[in-house]
């Protein structure tokens, strides 16, 4: 990060400050900040750093393909306020979020160069994925846009998809990982443990009844996490607590379960208030019980499950580390 100058969430860029202008930016959708997108974040901070000039992400919201769909569909690894969070952590110096719509898809790539990126942003220094692609009729593509540098004097650095040696790390193979419960790769990929954020709602207060008074928070439509129980780190206010979380209700209304997280040690009424999730591990998928008894004695024991999970966990990265759910050095 460039000294002097605060982090700063621009929504929008029709007011970039003068201190962000003529810096470098990394420019894609970015769903998940994942170890591919943080290449190229280290290729626009490198160059930020050599340039000596601030760097920036410019990412776009919503994500396109919901645009263009009849309705929103995707699994969102990361909204703009979790985005905002890791392109922090990450040492940059502000993102900026764009209103993805059809007129913006519509404009003409060279437009969008002198608009938004000359225009608006002064860039000297331009960094996208390989599979980076903008403007109508997607003409804006990585060829396009190096000739746009040379002809305005902005470099531009396109960075190779990274591979993992099996497949290329994507946002696709990770909402697949998480889709059957697979935390552990998907944490590998993105490099630091998948969050996502909600607010408290209240629910029908069976956990109570069962000795497991739980914090429910309403999901998206879309939310593709797998059925199942999971140990997790939950925050509260900048607090972190350790917890067994389930999502799914199998042995009761199962149409649009919330996602139910039990906080050891904790005895507060939270409704209202937001709660990040970090997820740690799967314990278990869904199952159905004959009463219960056989259910509460289960819930006992994915409770022993996810306190030695969260006592033995550590950050994948010095990104999950400066997140701040954990102590200790990276695992």
């Amino acid at each position: 990060m460039t000294a002097g100058i605060t982090f700063a969430r621009l929504d929008g860029l029709s007011s970039v400050p003068s201190a962000l202008r003529g810096g470098v930016v990394a420019i894609g959708n970015f769903d998940g900040c994942h170890r591919g997108h943080q290449q190229v974040f280290e290729a626009a901070r490198a160059m930020a750093a050599k340039k000596g000039v601030p760097a920036l992400v410019l990412s776009f919201e919503p994500h396109p393909r919901d645009v263009f769909a009849p309705q929103p569909f995707l699994y969102r690894l990361t909204y703009a306020d979790q985005k905002a969070a890791l392109v922090e952590a990450l040492g940059f110096n502000a993102v900026a979020f764009m209103e993805f719509s059809r007129d913006l898809a519509s404009v003409e790539a060279p437009d969008f160069v002198a608009r938004y990126l000359l225009d608006a942003l002064e860039v000297s220094g331009v960094v996208v994925g390989a599979d980076f692609q903008f403007g109508k009729g997607r003409a804006g593509t990585p060829d396009f846009l190096v000739a746009q540098g040379e002809e305005h004097g902005f470099s531009v650095e396109i960075c190779s998809m990274l591979d993992d040696g099996t497949h290329p790390v994507s946002s696709s193979r990770i909402r697949e990982a998480l889709a059957v419960g697979d935390v552990e790769t998907a944490n590998v990929l993105l490099g630091y443990h998948h969050i996502f954020s909600g607010v408290v709602v209240e629910g029908d207060k069976r956990g109570r009844e069962l000795g497991y008074p739980t914090a429910n928070m309403g999901v998206p439509d879309t939310f593709g996490l797998a059925q199942g129980v999971y140990a997790v780190k939950v925050r509260l206010d900048g607090e972190v607590f350790d917890g067994v979380a389930a999502y799914g209700k199998p042995m009761f209304d199962n149409t649009k379960p919330p996602f139910e997280a039990f906080i050891f040690n904790f005895d507060r009424t939270i409704y209202g208030e937001a709660l990040e999730i970090a997820l740690l591990g799967f314990i278990r998928g869904q199952m159905k019980f004959d009463g219960l008894e056989a259910l509460i004695a289960q819930m006992d024991l994915d409770s022993d499950k996810a306190r030695i999970i969260t006592a033995q966990a550590r950050p994948l990265s010095s990104l999950d580390a400066a997140l701040g759910y954990f102590n200790g050095p990276i695992g």
